[in-house]
């Protein structure tokens, strides 16, 4: 049995994921008491095979603190037993959930008297940090629409069925922001940037044009060599450890020529030892 537990803050779009992993033909519970999260698995554990093969939970703040707090120790349980489990959690700056309910006019489910929408999602992130500290992949959907966030959970969350990790390299402007889901962060501002090539300004890193530019460049070719060797051994570690995702961000000034071009390098390195090396340039769909 397959099981994919998806929490996160308010407004992160947690339904968008549910609904994505319901098209993707699994059966999808939300918003479920945390303490019947044990209960409920074992009923699909004796119910009809191919009804519950691949289940999804949706569990979010509306629990009481304690139950949140018994919830890696369930996953751990449930992991022993023989589930196939993962843990997606999703997050997004302040700032961009503060928009999202002024444009939903939604209702925060820890907003009270005396309580702003501010304290809530403040509130709402400790309530939810030992679900966090499970969390097999973290999610962040600050710069993603609906139908990012949805490709992401199709490309990234559904093929996970072996012991195959998921790689995901993304390439990031540091004018937008560092991501907030990434396990390593690395800065190749120091590389020439063909942005200051009139020709080359318009286009992308992955423009052949960008990419014959930068590659007559002396320092970007040792560069990617050392990141490659030093990723190496960080998949290595993190596969011997049970790790099923890793996060790489490449980031540059505006995260549309350096970083898109060495990610999509990486990628290709690492592609040829690993099946699930994905990419994703959140600058290139920013505008920016």
């Amino acid at each position: 049995m397959r099981l994919v537990v998806v929490s996160g803050l308010s407004g992160s779009g947690k339904s968008v994921a549910l609904h994505m992993l319901e098209d993707l033909g699994y059966y999808c519970v939300d918003n479920i008491p945390a303490a019947l999260l044990k209960p409920l698995i074992a009923h699909c554990m004796r119910g009809a095979e191919d009804l519950y093969t691949r289940t999804a939970v949706g569990l979010d703040a509306r629990n009481l603190a304690v139950e949140i707090e018994g919830v890696p120790g369930t996953l751990r349980e449930l992991r022993r037993s023989g589930i196939d489990c993962d843990v997606v959690f999703l997050q997004a700056d302040d700032e961009v959930l503060l928009k999202r309910y002024s444009e939903t006019r939604r209702r925060h489910p820890l907003l009270a008297e005396g309580v702003d929408l501010h304290a809530a999602i403040a509130a709402e992130r400790g309530l939810l940090d030992p679900i966090t500290s499970a969390a097999d992949l973290i999610i962040d959907t600050s710069s993603m629409g609906m139908h990012d966030l949805r490709e992401l959970v199709r490309s990234r969350v559904d093929p996970r069925r072996t012991a195959a990790m998921s790689v995901l390299f993304e390439s990031f402007g540091y004018k937008h922001g560092i991501p907030g889901d990434a396990d390593f962060v690395f800065d190749v501002r120091s590389l020439p940037n063909p942005y200051w090539e009139h020709a080359l300004r318009d286009l992308t890193g992955l423009d052949a044009a960008v990419g014959e530019f930068l590659e007559r460049q002396p320092q970007v070719g040792p560069l990617v060599e050392e990141l490659a060797a030093f990723l190496a051994r960080r998949i290595e570690e993190a596969t011997a450890g049970n790790r099923r995702y890793l996060t790489v961000a490449i980031g540059c000034t505006g995260g549309r020529h350096r970083s898109v071009y060495v990610v999509e390098r990486l990628a290709a390195h690492f592609r040829r030892g690993h099946n699930r090396v994905l990419t994703r340039h959140a600058g290139l769909r920013g505008g920016g």
